[in-house]
């Protein structure tokens, strides 16, 4: 066989010479996968010879080579990412990671909506961890995660929105880890206005660890420890003494939707509906009327199972029984509070009232079996009247 090189440069930046073999027989090429070399271009065109043999990348990260240049995870600790606009701080080991909200990213009212928000949280958590340097192939596992088969499942998950970001707007969002138990891990974020300063949001979460294989939990390897620990900051965004326990929703909910599928769009990288997707099919048990004039301002969600491409999932809700509503909005024939009154000085005494009273409802979303129902999650979610997207002072 006859060898030659050949050099390829690639839309990420980098350059790579690889070897082939030329077969005359079977007129084929075929990759030498011994000899992949590149020479990586920085953002200030600077070049870096990284002569790395795919071996050592397949050794490295189980991953195929080609693939790994193409995402360009960092095998080592980064500080600055100006392609995402992300930075390490909190003393080296917090992350912040400047956005901007993108108009498909916000709803009728020009205000980011929740999935957008919590997408936008699971995208600065994973670009945490791409920084640090210890991305392996997985999604967001460390490379001692992927030599163990395991991967990172959400176990709980609590989101506090004063107010919602708008269109075009700039957004600083930061991000860091702490230790949970034994065995799980602690994540929190800040969201909040680049100009003014404002917190527009806070949230914290819990993740554990499953076997890939077994879809089983697994306690924590220690070299999965010594991987993340040094990366704990002892500090929370929402400060939970002793969490709230989420009552089981009954099947004589108030609001039930049924027959709802996943579809493949549904699936993130560990081949489960992703748990941003759960809240798509919570909310849409809220009546419309009920939405014209509220916003969420708090969700708790404890995940129970994985929720899988074949499942028939249902969705109830439950309101407060002291809430407005599971009184006057009830998206049927009842009438709403509003509608009761006449003069400017009663709607706005109305509006006022409606505006102090804590709005709750509880959630389940549960797979629909021919002998029994299991649980997906749970959810708790608070709501309270809109308020312009302009109406906040900074702090």
């Amino acid at each position: 066989m006859a060898a030659f090189s050949h050099t390829i440069t690639l839309p990420v930046r980098c350059q790579l010479s690889i070897g082939f073999n030329h077969d005359p027989i079977k007129n084929s090429l075929k990759l030498n996968t011994a000899s992949i070399r590149f020479v990586k271009v920085d953002a200030l065109g600077q070049t870096a010879s990284l002569q790395t043999s795919s071996e050592a990348i397949l050794a490295e990260n189980g991953s195929n080579p080609i693939e790994h240049i193409r995402q360009n995870i960092p095998t080592k600790k980064q500080f600055v990412d100006p392609y995402r606009h992300g930075l390490i701080v909190e003393g080296g080991v917090g992350y912040r990671q400047t956005v901007v909200i993108r108009s498909y990213e916000v709803g009728a009212d020009k205000t980011a909506t929740l999935e957008s928000i919590l997408n936008l949280l699971q995208e600065t958590a994973l670009n945490h961890v791409w920084m640090s340097g210890l991305l392996g192939n997985g999604f967001g596992a460390t490379h001692g995660m992927v030599r163990n088969n395991l991967i990172w499942v959400v176990s709980r998950m609590h989101v506090q929105v004063d107010h919602y970001p708008i269109w075009g707007e700039i957004v600083e969002m930061d991000t860091w880890v702490g230790a949970s138990g034994k065995n799980g891990m602690r994540r929190d974020w800040l969201v909040r206005s680049q100009a003014t300063g404002h917190v527009f949001a806070r949230a914290t979460s819990t993740w554990v660890m499953m076997n890939q294989t077994t879809r089983r939990l697994s306690k924590m390897p220690e070299e999965v420890r010594a991987e993340i620990s040094p990366w704990f900051i002892h500090k929370q965004a929402i400060k939970e003494e002793v969490p709230e326990k989420i009552n089981k929703v009954g099947d004589k909910a108030k609001y039930i939707n049924t027959n709802l599928k996943p579809k493949r769009s549904d699936l993130d990288m560990n081949h489960h509906v992703n748990n941003v997707k759960y809240i798509r099919w919570m909310l849409e048990t809220i009546p419309d009327q009920f939405l014209e004039d509220h916003q969420l301002s708090s969700i708790v969600l404890e995940y129970r199972r994985e929720c899988d491409s074949s499942d028939i999932v249902q969705s109830l809700c439950e309101p407060d029984e002291n809430g407005i509503l599971g009184r006057g909005l009830s998206g049927g024939n009842e009438m709403s509070l509003l509608n009761r009154f006449s003069s400017a000085d009663e709607t706005v005494q109305v509006n006022e009232f409606l505006g102090s009273l804590p709005l709750k409802c509880t959630h389940l979303l549960q797979t629909r079996g021919a002998d029994k129902n299991e649980e997906i999650v749970r959810g708790k979610t608070e709501w309270k009247r809109k308020q312009s997207a302009m109406s906040f002072r900074s702090k």
